[in-house]
């Protein structure tokens, strides 16, 4: 089983370690501040957490040893101690060191010093929220590689009672339907192209971003 280690209990931190905890995952959390991993601990968010100043070089290799292949480094507040965190676990052979940063400059230089990956929460949820006012049909979507995206939606009106056949989306738009989400919470992940689409039904399809409005 993979371990994950998670450095620091903000909002972001808190949610990655939450997320991995409940899908199974063996997580370490790791905060300076007890009131944070206590928090944590009483919510059951996870089973195993220390106080710890990760910026301190020897009481960070201690913890890490050769127990994790992945660290979230969920400090970006605090930008020198994100950057010598991340230098430290790049140094300690972690592989994959994912980071929260507060701006594209300081996402540069992680990169630099060894992140492998690098988020930038508040702008992507501002850009969520504001797509969500724009499209109110799309449920969720994420960014599947550099052109497509998967899209959960609502039927537009003009599909409901229509099959897939009749939509024709993939000849149309290049649009990949990969299931069917019924209103009883079952999910047809093969449907057929004579599939029938009700007003409560959503469909998850694989598409690029500039034809997501021609299909809504």
């Amino acid at each position: 089983m993979k371990n994950y280690l998670v450095i620091g209990l903000g909002e972001f931190g808190k949610s990655v370690a939450k997320t991995l905890y409940k899908n199974k995952a063996t997580v370490l959390a790791v905060d300076m501040s007890e009131e944070l991993i206590r928090q944590a601990l009483d919510e059951r968010i996870i089973d195993d957490a220390i106080i710890l100043d990760a910026t301190d070089e020897i009481a960070l290799k201690n913890v890490v040893k050769d127990d994790f292949k992945t660290a979230f480094v969920s400090v970006g507040d605090n930008i020198q101690a994100s950057i010598l965190i991340t230098l430290y676990l790049k140094e300690l052979g972690v592989k994959n060191i994912i980071c929260k940063a507060v701006n594209h400059t300081q996402g540069r230089v992680l990169e630099k010093i060894g992140a492998t990956q690098v988020v930038f929460p508040e702008e992507s949820m501002g850009e969520k929220i504001a797509l969500t006012v724009l499209r109110p049909t799309v449920i969720e979507y994420f960014k599947f590689s550099e052109d497509y995206f998967i899209y959960e939606i609502k039927i537009p009106n003009n599909y409901v009672g229509k099959t897939l056949k009749d939509l024709n989306l993939r000849r149309k738009y290049d649009v990949n339907i990969l299931a069917v989400k019924h209103s009883d919470g079952k999910m047809n992940v093969t449907p057929n192209p004579e599939t029938k689409l009700n007003q409560e039904d959503l469909l998850i399809i694989l598409a690029k971003e500039n034809v997501i409005d021609e299909i809504l």
